[in-house]
C-alpha cells in the first residue's frame, strides 16, 4: 500500500471516529433527557485493494483503505421511571410510545416523553402544544384528541386520574366521576427506523411498522389494539417521567476508547508523513 494510502487510512479514521465522539457527546448530553433515547455508533472497514485473486492453492491479497461508519443505531431500552407527583405526568412501564398530533399541520408523532399538561381548552398537551391522541367521549369509540368534557350542570371539575390502563377519570364537586377519553399506544415492529426530531419527538413511524395500524396507514384503533395493558403494550404510570437511558459509565468508557482510536488515525498520519519527508530527502544525502 502507497504511503499516499497509507494517510487516506489515517483520515478515514479521523472522520470516523469523530462522528463517533459526536454520537457519544450528544449522549452524554442528554443523560437528564426525559424519555431521551442513547445512540451507538457502529463502524466497518472500508473498500480492499486486491493485489492477488485467489488461484488455485495461492490465498487472496488485500489491503485495505480505512474505517467507515456502518451506521448509528438507537437503543430503546426502558429508561428507569422517576415520581415526579403530577398527575399528568405519565411514564410507560414497557413497550410503547405515545402518539402526539400538531394541530396546526395535522402532524403526528412518537414520543416517549410523557410531560402533559390539559392546556386552557381542555386538551391534553405536550410542552409545545401538540394534542395527545387516544379515544374521546364517555363511549371510548372516538379517536381523536384527548380532552377534558363539559362538567355537569351545577358541577365543578375536581381532580383527573389517569390509570394504568391509560383512562381519564374525571371527578367533580358533587361527588361524581365519568371516563371521558383513553390514552392510546403504539408499537413499531422496528423502532430504530424511527427519525429523532428533536423535542423528544420521532417521526418515521410508517417505516417503523406500526403494530396493529389500519392497513397502509399508521392510525390508531379503537378495537383495543392500542389500548395499555394489552397486546403487548406497557402500562402508563401517572405521577412519573421515564428518565433518559444513557448510562454515564459505559459512555465515559467508550469516549475514552473512542478518543484513543482517533489519536491512534492521527498517529499515523504523523508517521506517514515522517517516511515522505524522508523519502524527499533521500537525494540530499
Amino acid at each position: 500500500m502507497s504511503l499516499i494510502g497509507t494517510m487516506g487510512s489515517g483520515v478515514s479514521a479521523l472522520r470516523t471516529f469523530m462522528k463517533g465522539l459526536e454520537v457519544i457527546g450528544n449522549n452524554i448530553a442528554n443523560v437528564n433527557t426525559t424519555g431521551y433515547k442513547s445512540a451507538q455508533a457502529r463502524y466497518s472497514d472500508s473498500f480492499s485493494n486486491v493485489l492477488q485473486r485467489s488461484t488455485g492453492g495461492s490465498s487472496v491479497t488485500q489491503i485495505g483503505t480505512g474505517v467507515g461508519l456502518a451506521g448509528i443505531t438507537t437503543s430503546f431500552v426502558q429508561g428507569s421511571l422517576a415520581t415526579t407527583g403530577s398527575p399528568t405526568d405519565l411514564g410507560i412501564s414497557g413497550n410503547g410510545f405515545f402518539r402526539v398530533k400538531n394541530s396546526a399541520d395535522g402532524t403526528e408523532f412518537a414520543t416517549r416523553s410523557g410531560d402533559f399538561r390539559f392546556d386552557s381548552n381542555g386538551y391534553l398537551v405536550t410542552p409545545l402544544g401538540f394534542r395527545v391522541q387516544g379515544l374521546a367521549g364517555s363511549a371510548l369509540t372516538t379517536l381523536g384528541d384527548v380532552k377534558l368534557a363539559t362538567p355537569p350542570t351545577g358541577a365543578q371539575l375536581r381532580s383527573v386520574a389517569i390509570g394504568r390502563d391509560g383512562l381519564v377519570v374525571e371527578n367533580y364537586s358533587n361527588n361524581t366521576s365519568v371516563t371521558t377519553g383513553q390514552i392510546l399506544l403504539q408499537t413499531y415492529t422496528d423502532p430504530t427506523a424511527l427519525v429523532k426530531e428533536g423535542g423528544n419527538l420521532y417521526t418515521g413511524m410508517l417505516a417503523a411498522g406500526p403494530v396493529g395500524a389500519t392497513a397502509g396507514g399508521i392510525a390508531l384503533k379503537t378495537d383495543g389494539t392500542n389500548a395499555p395493558r394489552s397486546n403487548g403494550l406497557g402500562s402508563i404510570e401517572a405521577g412519573t417521567l421515564e428518565l433518559s437511558n444513557v448510562d454515564l459509565t459505559e459512555e465515559f468508557a467508550s469516549l475514552i476508547t473512542t478518543q484513543r482510536s482517533f489519536q491512534a488515525g492521527s498517529r499515523l498520519i504523523t508517521v506517514s508523513d515522517t517516511i515522505l519527508e524522508d523519502i524527499v530527502n533521500l537525494k540530499q544525502r
